[in-house]
This record gives structure tokens, C-alpha cells and sequence, in this order.
């Protein structure tokens, strides 16, 4: 047992303190990488050979050439991030909106047992009943459906 053991006193608080800065600087330089690497193919403005080149570029020569792509597009870097960010935010809200106006509409079938319901107290006809069936069963806008029975039931 000639081996030399270390214990945590062996190494001194600034050594880790500066291991862990150097850490999180390698993390911080693959998330740059990875980054530059996505904006290359997000950028409709470059053609494909650009985008190989800059691709190249920064595969064979990482340091060097994420620095000048940062330098060279850095500005409109984040402005394509912006306006992806922004698009992705339209798109979900335009799918919420679907969504919400979906569950806004009762179904068919709900909408005829509120009418049996109306026409079993007495506050629609038989004849009124029928015609709302019939919008209803033909899918008639909600405007068309309201307008068609000449008493509302109040609560």
C-alpha cells in the first residue's frame, strides 16, 4: 500500500473554486457551439454552400470559427432567434385559440337535450322544437340556432 491517498484538504478552496470555473466554462463554450451550429441551419438567407462552409469552418476549427461567426453574425443571431421565439409563440396561441373555441361550442348532442329540456317546462312549442332540431342537426352556426326560437327560458 504505497499508494498516496488524497483527502479533501489536499486540495486547496481556490484550486476548486477555479476547477469550477473552468467547468462552466467548458459548458458555456458547447452551449456557443451548439448555438452557432443551430443558427447556421436556421438562416434562410445563406445558401447551402454558406452554410457548409461556415459548418466546416467551425467543426474543424471550433475556437476560431465560432469566434468569427460571432463576430462576422452575431447581430442577426439573435435577431433570428427573436423572431423563431415569436413565431414558435404565435403558433402555440393560434393553437390555444383552436383549442378554446372548440370547447366553447356545445356538441349536437348537448344542445338537443337543453331544447328537450325547454320543450319538456313548456317554453317552446312542438313546432319550435323541431325547427331547432333541425338547425341543430344540420349544424347551423350559433347565431342562426339563437335566432330560431321565439322564447328564451329564463334562470
Amino acid at each position: 500500500m504505497s499508494a498516496q491517498t488524497y483527502l479533501a484538504y489536499d486540495y486547496p478552496l481556490l484550486s476548486v473554486f477555479w476547477s469550477m470555473l473552468l467547468f462552466f466554462l467548458w459548458i458555456m463554450w458547447f452551449v456557443l457551439l451548439f448555438r452557432v451550429v443551430f443558427d447556421i441551419f436556421r438562416d434562410d438567407a445563406m445558401s447551402g454552400w454558406a452554410k457548409a462552409g461556415w459548418l466546416a469552418f467551425t467543426v474543424l476549427l471550433p475556437f476560431l470559427g465560432v469566434f468569427v461567426y460571432v463576430i462576422a453574425r452575431g447581430k442577426n443571431m439573435g435577431r433570428r432567434e427573436i423572431a423563431q421565439a415569436r413565431a414558435q409563440q404565435e403558433a402555440f396561441d393560434a393553437r390555444i385559440k383552436e383549442a378554446a373555441g372548440d370547447v366553447s361550442r356545445p356538441s349536437s348532442a348537448d344542445e338537443l337535450a337543453k331544447l328537450s329540456e325547454i320543450r319538456a317546462r313548456g317554453d317552446i312549442t312542438d313546432e319550435e322544437f323541431r325547427r331547432a332540431k333541425e338547425l341543430v342537426l344540420t349544424d347551423h352556426g350559433p347565431a342562426e340556432r339563437a335566432g330560431s326560437t321565439a322564447r328564451t327560458p329564463s334562470r
